[in-house]
């Protein structure tokens, strides 16, 4: 069934940039990626699922108007709707639905979450990103000619990306993610939080959250492939 395009107007200009943003390093990594949208009065929460990382990121926005609406759409529709820069700056127009993948039918619960406790600050993540990456790299230019295929590469980043971050059980994938999409950038009073609710595990931070299925879950194996920010 064909559904009417509707527009979107978002509270300020600065909203529809900031997704324009976060839906193009998610078309970075799959040119055909998918979101789903969800808004209950004037908060829209925007997911999408990064195939590198197997995490789900969350963006939020804040629209001039309530709506109410939960759809799946093409992230590449979504992005050339967005008026950032002209006479229309922070409006767009809401996509025709598609066929979601998988996993836009698993998402976190929307309450029920609470605070953990031991997630390092915003400058120590980044600090470990950068390091995890070098190490990859090391490793990776280590291996001998006859091993420099992609299962050793694989098996590289498996053991390098899935290590818990601090005390917690974040995995360090996740804050990869963060970093990659653009969700670590430093700020002044940058607050981060690690929460639980459940089964899954969610990093929240003022630019985004990533959000993904804690250990024991049944979420089954993950490729950990990333070897660059």
């Amino acid at each position: 069934m064909t559904v009417p395009v509707r527009s979107l107007e978002f509270a300020d200009a600065r909203e529809a940039a900031d997704l324009a943003a976060f839906l193009g390093r998610l078309l970075r990594y799959d040119r055909a990626a998918a979101v789903r949208m969800q808004a209950g009065g004037s908060a829209l929460a925007v997911f999408g699922r990064p195939p590198s990382f197997e995490v789900l990121a969350i963006r939020a926005a804040r629209l001039a108007e309530p709506h109410d609406f939960d759809v799946t759409v093409s992230a590449g529709e979504l992005l050339e709707s967005l008026d950032v820069e002209g006479t229309a700056a922070g409006s767009g127009a809401l996509p025709a639905p598609v066929t979601g993948p998988p996993w836009t039918g698993v998402l976190p619960p929307r309450g029920g979450w609470h605070e953990l406790p031991g997630l390092p600050d915003p400058v120590s993540l980044r600090t470990a990103v950068t390091a995890a990456v070098a190490e990859f790299r090391s490793r990776d230019e280590a291996l001998p000619e006859d091993r420099r295929t992609r299962a050793e590469r694989d098996l590289i980043g498996r053991e390098i990306w899935s290590r818990t971050v601090a005390d917690t059980e974040l995995p360090l994938r996740a804050v990869h993610a963060a970093q990659s999409l653009g969700f670590l950038r430093p700020a002044p009073d940058f607050p981060v939080a690690l929460l639980a609710a459940g089964a899954w595990l969610r990093l929240r931070t003022p630019f985004g959250s990533i959000a993904l299925r804690g250990p024991g879950s049944g979420l089954g194996t993950l490729a950990v492939t990333v070897g660059a920010s």
